[in-house]
């Protein structure tokens, strides 16, 4: 990797300083030259000409504020982490506390879901157009030995041309025995449209690795010793852990290129617009293991235990689209899919026999429409697959409408139909009881959304998701873990609000999560309710050279049975035997800003400091204790 990466800033460099330096004399349009403009005649562009683009074309631009939602954001995945749990140490997994069930997949997804947390998918990867040069700097500190950095950097060597590259890799020992985390996502991008701009071109590669090391959680001895609150366990490292010789990682790579040729240039009132779109994507889970534990039942192999698992997966689509203003948009698709996942052998079991590989081709089918009639706005899109062994469908159909300026409505319903994921199909493992291949049936959903959206008044989302053969890792009766399908329906309904009142310079921003599982509880396990409540205070300092925000968060979920983690699968699956206690984490934060840097420092787990800590992230993994965080987050505008 780190070749790659200098092959690519050698390749980068010579046209980056090409594309920003003007010859000395020279003019471009309505310019003055380098030589007779002053000083300081030269405006910076302003901040909304630094635009970010996503997969789907919706553009933003680059925030250099401070507010309370960045403090949220703050954090390793870099996103708001309100419905998730995080383990002891940062870059381990996450449990989940609450579930958006948004499928448009049309064949099952990889397995190891609980190592993609942090894995940039096609719709996590950005595009940009800038005026100048930008750098972003993102740094955080861990637990013990290590950081999280993210180095992001773009430039237009021309107007309708921009490069980016970034870089974002953690390491951190963690606070327990044998939990060292070591992870690095590499992304570069190439945003680029001709002057006429009757061909726009968007594309990316990715290069990822996410390493954990694997424990099995507390040993019985330590589970007690921890629940009691004992003295001499405050140091966590003398806790006993199940084993310390595993560890899983999930590998990937993906080249990505959509790219379309309008018949009258992009912006035209009627307009036709060919496009085509390739994925091509390979994954691989690998788990290790010095010797075989008795946790996960018997093993073929004693030693070196190995499970590896690998997905190849290439997808390419073509979309013939026509635009107007009194027909709206309305396109039609055709899919096709190459896929590749499996193993290296074949299995001949007492129990049957298992194949090696699930493999084959897809061909799919399908359209979009959209049209804007005043103040509401329709959007409907679809694909079926018509040939190949799976079968698989989704349409969404969406209508929004402003009633004022400031207060959005839209409501969407969706319905899919997906197998479950492929480790559900098919896995291979050196424990005996980690071997299965099943034919399972589609997950059928059907989903209805209702949200507003109003920054002056509130924010509401209230969804109802209907689920058919819901599919779920569970234990059998002696205790295993297993793919399972239920037979029967399940009901879920959740509404999530947002809201924060501002008294002067204090401010209280607040999010409540309230859900129930109608039908399906026993396998659909979720808490009630959900809360963070965030009181602060925030003003200018030292004449308004900074800007600061101080104040204390809020969380809290209700008790329920929380889901267990299991190494070998890097999967989360249901229990019912043990009912997990909710708990509250408060947090106090310092945060300012400085012209483009925004410093963070945080005490997490505060109260902890008078009432201890015997909570958990899952069971027999314990939440984190007491931490001192702190980083920064850079803006550099050339």
């Amino acid at each position: 990797m780190r070749h790659f990466i200098y092959t690519l800033l050698f390749l980068f460099v010579p046209f980056i300083m090409q594309g920003q330096i003007q010859p000395r004399g020279r003019t471009s349009e309505g310019s003055q030259s380098v030589e007779e403009q002053p000083k300081e005649e030269k405006a910076k562009p302003p901040i909304s000409d630094y635009k970010i683009i996503t997969v789907s074309n919706d553009t933003t631009f680059v925030d250099t504020t401070l507010t309370i939602v960045e403090d949220y954001r703050f954090n390793y995945l870099r996103k708001d982490r309100f419905e998730l749990l995080p383990f002891s140490n940062v870059g381990q997994t996450y449990n989940r506390l609450s579930y958006e069930f948004e499928r448009k997949n049309l064949l099952p997804e990889f397995g190891a879901r609980a190592r993609h947390f942090n894995f940039f998918e096609v719709e996590d990867v950005d595009y940009y157009r800038v005026p100048t040069p930008f750098t972003e700097l993102f740094f955080r500190t861990v637990f013990e030995q290590g950081q999280v950095l993210d180095a992001f950097f773009t430039v237009n060597t021309s107007p309708n041309l921009n490069f980016s590259v970034a870089y974002k890799g953690m390491r951190s020992l963690g606070k327990y025995q044998h939990i060292l985390t070591s992870t690095g996502n590499f992304r570069a991008t190439v945003n680029y449209y001709t002057p006429n701009e009757k061909y726009h071109l968007k594309t990316h590669f990715v290069s990822q690795d996410l390493m954990n090391e694997e424990n099995g959680g507390l040993n019985e001895l330590s589970l007690e010793q921890y629940l009691a609150g004992e003295e001499e366990i405050e140091d966590r490292s003398r806790l006993d852990v199940n084993f310390e010789d595993a560890q899983s990682t999930l590998f990937g790579k993906r080249f990505y290129l959509d790219h379309r040729f309008y018949l009258n240039g992009a912006g035209e009132t009627e307009n036709f617009f060919v496009r085509h779109k390739l994925n091509f994507s390979d994954k691989e889970y690998l788990y290790e293991q010095g010797s075989a534990h008795e946790l996960f039942g018997p093993a073929y192999e004693t030693s070196g235990l190995r499970d590896e698992t690998s997905l190849e997966n290439v997808y390419n689509e073509a979309s013939l689209n026509y635009s107007s203003d009194l027909f709206g948009e309305i396109g039609f698709k055709g899919g096709l899919t190459n896929y590749n996942y499996g193993y290296n052998s074949t299995l001949d079991l007492e129990t049957g026999y298992i194949a090696n590989r699930l493999k084959g081709d897809i061909i799919s089918v399908g359209g979009n429409y959209a049209k804007t009639i005043g103040d509401f706005k329709f959007h409907a899109d679809g694909m079926i697959n018509v040939s190949g062994d799976f079968e698989g469908n989704y349409l969404q159909a969406g209508l929004s409408y402003s009633l004022l300026e400031d207060i959005r409505t839209l409501v969407t319903v969706s319905t899919s139909s997906q197998a479950p994921n492929f480790n559900f199909l098919l896995y291979q493992s050196d424990y005996v009881n980690y071997n299965w291949q099943n034919n399972f049936s589609n997950v059928s959903t059907q989903k209805l959304d209702f949200a507003v959206v109003s920054p002056r008044f509130f924010n509401l989302n209230v969804e109802y998701t209907r689920m058919a053969n819901y599919a779920f890792f569970g234990l059998n009766q002696e205790n295993q873990v297993r793919p399972m399908q239920y037979d029967e329906t399940v009901n879920y309904v959740r509404a999530k609000a947002e809201k924060e009142f501002v008294f002067g310079k204090f401010a209280f921003n607040n999010t409540l999560l309230y859900q129930k599982v109608l039908d399906g509880a026993s396998v659909l396990n979720v808490p009630d309710f959900i809360t963070r409540n965030s009181l602060y205070y925030q003003d200018h300092w030292f004449q308004k050279a900074l800007y600061l925000q101080t104040g204390f968060t809020f969380n809290y979920f209700s008790n329920y049975h929380m889901n267990a983690y299991d190494p070998v699968l890097s999967e989360f699956y249901v229990q019912n035997q043990q009912e997990m206690d909710g708990f509250p984490r408060v947090d106090f934060f310092f945060n300012g800003k400085i012209r483009q840097a925004r410093i963070f420092f945080k005490l997490e787990q505060v109260h902890t400091l008078l009432t201890g800590n015997d909570n958990f992230s899952a069971p027999l993994y314990p939440y984190r204790d007491f931490g001192v965080r702190f980083g920064l987050l850079w803006n550099f505008f050339l």
